[in-house]
Formats: C-alpha cells, sequence, structure tokens
C-alpha cells in the first residue's frame, strides 16, 4: 500500500472514496450484523489510512467519510432510541510513542505549562458491546446499544435480566437524571461452557465471546437473553441532569457504590510512564483475566478538562485506546477463490486449513485483488518482500480480536515444489464476461480491482445490486431482504429493481402464485405487496443511493439530493453532462463532496443504455420525494470560515472545533468562497487577501460576540 506522503491530491481523492466505501461495509457487518469479516488491527488499519490521508487533503474529507460516523445503522427488528448524548468511538494507538504523541496533542491544545500536572485514568478496554442505562428518580427506565451513535436498538427488556445491571441505583447523590454507560460481555469459561452445551444438543457452537454477548444482548426473546450469563462493567455516562463528581475517577467510583461492577485494573496516573507500566501490567495479566479484553483506555480525568477538549469527528479528544498488538499463527493456504460483488469487483479469498489464532478458529482471509497475491502494493512496490502467494504455501497469519486473518508472511522453504504462481482470472467466474483493470483517468495507472464487464447480465451484480438495492439505508422494504432478493432472482421473478415494483400485478396472473412458494403464505405474501406499496414514495437520497451506483455511497446520495432536489432535475444534468463538459458538468464537479471520479461514475451509470432503462421503469412507479432544505438558527451555519493570526484566547484546534460545532466549514486559505476571516495578532497576507477581495473579517472579541459566547 503507499505511503500517505507519497500520495498525489489525485491519488487521496481515489483512496478516500475506496475507504468510505469498504468501512461503512465493515461497520454494517461488526455493529449491525455481529458477524465481521476483518480483524480489529485490519478495520483500524482502513481508518487510521483515512485519517492520515485527511489529515494531509483537509478539503478533501467527504460527507460519508468514516471520521465522520460512528458504528452501523439501527436495525428494524428493535425499537429506536435516540442518545441524547451522542455514543462516540474512540481513536486508537497502537505504540507507546502513539500515547506520548495523545498526551502533548492534549497539554498543546489546553496550553498547559510544563510543570501543570495532567491526571489521566488508565482501565481495560473491554471487547464486548456497548451499552447505554437510562436511570430516573434512581429507576432503570431504558437501555439502549450503541447503534450509529445517535440511535441505538431498545434492549431494555433483555438489559433487565443482566444481574450486573441494578433496576434501582442505591447510596448517594444520584442525580434526577443520569445515564449510566458501560460494556456487556460474556466470561471466557462462560463462553465455553455455553459452547459445550450447544455442541452436546447438536446446536451450531459460536465463534467468540464478544459476538456471542452481543447476539445474546439483542434478542426478540428475552428469555434466550436471560439463559446467557451475561456480564456488565460500568465505565462512562451520557446524559445527565447534574454531575455529582468532577473527575473521571471519582464519577467510576461512584457508580460502584450505585450497585455497578467496575474495573479493579482502572488507575489514576500523572504521566506518560506509570500510564504505559500500567498498560504492560494489564496486557501480562490478559491471558488470565475472565473477561475478553483488546487493548487499555486513557481518559484526561479532569471533567471540565474533557468540556474544554470537546470532540473532532467521531472521537473525543480527551481519551484514547492503546491496542494490544495482533496475534499470529501458522497454517496452509488451501485454495483461492474469486468472489463477484456487486460492482463487478472480483475479490480473491483465502482458504486456510484451519487454525486457532488468539482463541478463534479461522479458515480464511481477503486477498484484498490480484497484485496483492503477486506480492505488489498498490503503489507498484513489493509487499512481504516480493513473495507472492501460492496454492499449497505455509503461511504467517495474524488477527487481533475478531475472525478474518490477513496474511503476513510466507514460509519459501516449506512452498511445494509444484506449487504454480496463481493466475487471476480475467473472464468472470459467474457470467463469463470479461473482466478488466480499467485505467484511472486521474492517476494513469490501472485500478488494482479486476472488474466484470458483464453489468446486469451478470447473476452476480444483479443479485448482489437487488440487495444492495432493498438495504435498510436504500429503500428499505420491511420482509424483503438479502434472501428474499436472491430467492425471488432465482425464481426469475425480480431480475432488477424496477421488477419489485410490478410484483403484485404479475403475481395476480402467474400460475405459481407467491403465497404458495417455499417461505411464503397467504398472509406473508400480502405483507410483502403492502410493504413493497408503501415504498413507491421515498426520499430522493434514498432513492439514488439505492440504485447502487459505483462510488456514490449514502453520502453522496444526499449530497446530490439536497444540491438538485428533484429527480427531474438530477436527470437533466447528468444527460447535459454526457460529454464530461459544459455548464452542467462543471455544476456536478464543483458540489462540495462529489469528487470528480464518483461525478464521471454517475454520468456514465445515467449514460448507460441498460441502467437508464431501469431508471425509467422505476421512476412510471416510483415517486422519489424532493429533498428538504438544511436549515439551522446558528449564525454561521453553512459559512466557510477561516482563522489566521495568533489567537489568544483559545488554540487554534479550539476554534475549528467550535466553528464545526456551530456548523460552519474551516478552511485553511482565504478564497471567493470563504465568508468570514477571523484574524489574531500577527494576521498577515491571508487578513490581506481578505479585506482585497471584501470578506468580512472579525477579531476573536468579534467571533465570540457573533456566535454568542
Amino acid at each position: 500500500m503507499s505511503d500517505v506522503k507519497k500520495l498525489t491530491r489525485e491519488q487521496a481523492e481515489v483512496e478516500l472514496e475506496r475507504l468510505a466505501t469498504e468501512i461503512a461495509e465493515h461497520d454494517a457487518r461488526y455493529h449491525g450484523e455481529d458477524a465481521p469479516t476483518i480483524s480489529d488491527a485490519e478495520y483500524d488499519a482502513l481508518r487510521n489510512r483515512n485519517t492520515a490521508i485527511e489529515k494531509r487533503f483537509p478539503d478533501l474529507v467527504r460527507a460519508d467519510s468514516p471520521s465522520l460516523s460512528v458504528g452501523s445503522i439501527v436495525q428494524s427488528k428493535f425499537e429506536k432510541i435516540t442518545h441524547v448524548v451522542p455514543m462516540l468511538s474512540l481513536d486508537n494507538a497502537f505504540s507507546d510513542e502513539d500515547v506520548v504523541d495523545f498526551v502533548a496533542r492534549v497539554r498543546r491544545f489546553l496550553k498547559l505549562e510544563e510543570s501543570q500536572v495532567l491526571p489521566i485514568t488508565a482501565e481495560p478496554k473491554i471487547d464486548g458491546l456497548s451499552l447505554a442505562l437510562r436511570y430516573e428518580a434512581g429507576e432503570l427506565v431504558s437501555a439502549a446499544t450503541r447503534g450509529d451513535g445517535a440511535e441505538g436498538e431498545n434492549v431494555t427488556a433483555n438489559a433487565r435480566t443482566i444481574a450486573d445491571i441494578p433496576r434501582k441505583l442505591e447510596g448517594n447523590d444520584v442525580p434526577d437524571v443520569v445515564e449510566v454507560r458501560g460494556e456487556v460481555y460474556l466470561g471466557k469459561q462462560d463462553f465455553l461452557d455455553l459452547n459445550a452445551r450447544m455442541e452436546a444438543e447438536g446446536k451450531q457452537t459460536y465463534v467468540n465471546p464478544r459476538n456471542t454477548a452481543a447476539g445474546s444482548l439483542r434478542q426478540l426473546d428475552s428469555r434466550i437473553t436471560a439463559s446467557r450469563p451475561l456480564k456488565f462493567f460500568a465505565y462512562a455516562w451520557g446524559d445527565v441532569s447534574e454531575l455529582p463528581r468532577n473527575s473521571q475517577m471519582q464519577m467510576v467510583e461512584l457508580f460502584q457504590e450505585w450497585g455497578f461492577k467496575i474495573n479493579p485494573l482502572m488507575g489514576l496516573f500523572d504521566d506518560v510512564d506509570p500510564l504505559l507500566d500500567r498498560y504492560r501490567l494489564i496486557e501480562e495479566q490478559r491471558s488470565h483475566l475472565y473477561y475478553d479484553i483488546d487493548g487499555v483506555v486513557y481518559k484526561v480525568d479532569d471533567l471540565a478538562l474533557q468540556q474544554r477538549l470537546g470532540y473532532v469527528s467521531r472521537s473525543p479528544r480527551w481519551a484514547i485506546a492503546h491496542k494490544f498488538p495482533a496475534e499470529t499463527a501458522i497454517t496452509v493456504l488451501k485454495d483461492i477463490e474469486i468472489q463477484v460483488g456487486r460492482t463487478g469487483a472480483l475479490s480473491p479469498v483465502a482458504r486456510l486449513e484451519p487454525v486457532t489464532v488468539g482463541g478463534v478458529v479461522v479458515s480464511n482471509a481477503t486477498l484484498h485483488n490480484e497484485d496483492y497475491i503477486a506480492g505488489i502494493g498498490s503503489d507498484g512496490e513489493p509487499i512481504r518482500n516480493g513473495v507472492d502467494l501460492r496454492i499449497g504455501d505455509t503461511v504467517t497469519v495474524y488477527r487481533a480480536g475478531d475472525v478474518i486473518p490477513k496474511v503476513l508472511d510466507v514460509d519459501l522453504s516449506k512452498r511445494p515444489a509444484d506449487a504454480k504462481p496463481y493466475v487471476f482470472p480475467d473472464k468472470c467466474p459467474a457470467c463469463g464476461s470479461d473482466a478488466v483493470r480499467e485505467l484511472n483517468e486521474k492517476t494513469g495507472k490501472l485500478d488494482s480491482t479486476r472488474r466484470c464487464t458483464g453489468g446486469f447480465i451478470c447473476p452476480a451484480q444483479a443479485v448482489e445490486g437487488l440487495k444492495h438495492f432493498v438495504s435498510r439505508n436504500a429503500f428499505d422494504i420491511d420482509g424483503f431482504g438479502e434472501k428474499q432478493a436472491e430467492a425471488f432472482y432465482n425464481w426469475g421473478m425480480v431480475m432488477n429493481p424496477a421488477d419489485i415494483f410490478t410484483l403484485r400485478e404479475r403475481d395476480a396472473r402467474s400460475l405459481t402464485r407467491l403465497e404458495n412458494r417455499d417461505g411464503f403464505g397467504k398472509l406473508s405474501a400480502s405483507k410483502l405487496f403492502d410493504a413493497i406499496d408503501a415504498r413507491r414514495e421515498i426520499d430522493l437520497h434514498r432513492f439514488i443511493f439505492g440504485l447502487g451506483i459505483r462510488h456514490v455511497g449514502e453520502g453522496n446520495g444526499k449530497l446530490l439530493a439536497r444540491h438538485y432536489q428533484t429527480i427531474e432535475a438530477l436527470l437533466v444534468a447528468m444527460d447535459e453532462a454526457v460529454n464530461f463538459e459544459g455548464a452542467a458538468w462543471e455544476e456536478l464537479v464543483n458540489i462540495d463532496g462529489i469528487g470528480e471520479t464518483a461525478a464521471r461514475a454517475l454520468v456514465r451509470f445515467f449514460a448507460d443504455t441498460n441502467s437508464r432503462k431501469v431508471v425509467d421503469a422505476l421512476l412510471i412507479n416510483v415517486t422519489p420525494r424532493p429533498a428538504e432544505q438544511v436549515a439551522t438558527e446558528s449564525p454561521v451555519a453553512g459559512k466557510t470560515v477561516v482563522f489566521t493570526g495568533s489567537l489568544e484566547q483559545m488554540s487554534r484546534d479550539e476554534a475549528k472545533a467550535m466553528a464545526e460545532r456551530l456548523g460552519a466549514k474551516v478552511s485553511g486559505s482565504v478564497s471567493g468562497k470563504t465568508d468570514l476571516v477571523v484574524a489574531g495578532p500577527g494576521a498577515g497576507s491571508k487578513l490581506k487577501k481578505a479585506t482585497d477581495l471584501g470578506i468580512e473579517t472579525l477579531d476573536e472579541d468579534g467571533w465570540f460576540d457573533l456566535v454568542g459566547r
């Protein structure tokens, strides 16, 4: 993989698009389905790369950037609970140096003198499922999972079955309203005992304690949850009517007085070295603990300082998770299989001789693309010292808390004499169409992914496209999920999205009615038809996202809907931009957040005869609702602000965080798109340029007066 420091602007834009799509898919699998397909370490690496690219190219941050999102959308089988205070994730540290940098950043942000002590807590990072417990007048009234950070799943009935969660808070200083947050987990021995019982009963066993705990808490039948020995550690809080303590450590200790269990390994430290000593102590004890952990969490102890530090995108500035190193094992690469995705991507998957890594049996791994198999990185430089992967190879794999490992190395001394270099197919295994690597028009290089050119005639793409169309963030048709999409396609009843909305009419004329097919009856068929009818009107951004256009995710769908407002305006613009030139094309590529790669994919999609036929057929039966204009009361919402000079009342980071909280976009340079410049002492060329352009300028006092501080 190419060094972020060597990326051109064009390469960075393409890479951010790829990362946004890939990370969103993994979020859905981990948070929404409790079924991750990559390890924590691989997932963290994807997010870290995204963050590094965004730091280097801040103006390329996408509307659907992983740095702006948490978790995954709430599943429809549960009622939703809105978090009054969002449940965010933590940034990660992977080395001692990262921890040193974290503490230095905090001190720099707060402008602390070297002599000022900065107390920080350290506690084990429990590998479980985050849960928010709301108490009113001391009584438990609701329990919600993290969900997407803004909304979680209502699992109150299930939470009441967990012995570690008090129904009523005891002790002193209990606020009128308090939301206690923590982690639901399953002990290691309890997990092994549960698997033993499942095996004795001839039932499928579970993969690891974390997924089992998550699945147990998210049961529709609370009796199943009650039968599982789930436990809970309290370590944080959300909405609270009044904080009874002024430090992190004191608040957690108060939780224990109220009746919660807190982690006995949590401690308070005044410097980096003692923090790292606690990390190493917890790491040494890791294998002896009765629960799984995957790192140590550090938090600034003083709550007033936490308030000042605030948040950046999806994470607090005042906390970080120091992850443990990945675990490794040696096994044999038995086969390489090719899977075809919704966009035609041919994805190689390694089939491994099953091996236990860190207590989990793994048997497959992602191989990314054909260059990865050949030992070549995305920048053309060697990976694994240039050694290719061959069927029969003895390989070292690693994982760090999840299911799918990554191939770390190859032992050439054990390579079979008859092992041959793997020849990546140039034909789609699903439909036989040519599979090609497209030329990236920005970089002049071939894309790393080989794709099927079959489009709608490719069954793999067609089925995956249908699954995407009915997914939760798209049309979200109740009773029409992935299983139904595949069944309807195989039955020849739904070959493309437009067929969904003529299904009732065609079924009425069919000799084999839906109600007579496997999995359906008269009532379920009727309910499905009604659910389809309920989606004949849908928000424009969901309609756009549901089409499955390459490089157009949910975030881009919202940007396009907000800009064009109606489907008619969007179609006219796409027709006028067909040659990638002219006013319509310029307007498209200048939409903030829509890169040229996504713009070209849009125009090509609507210019494709087969795709346009499906869209036109959809619009006969579906009415996309015009987008609503975004409105806010903040005086700087939607404006582009530039801070320049030496700010005296706040650090530059604090100023940026404040502006972004108020809905403004902060830019590092002054241009014709700049709305406001806030200038401190010593402001130079930026202030002069703003004056020349007639842009409004304020000093710090003027800024505070404007935003009402």
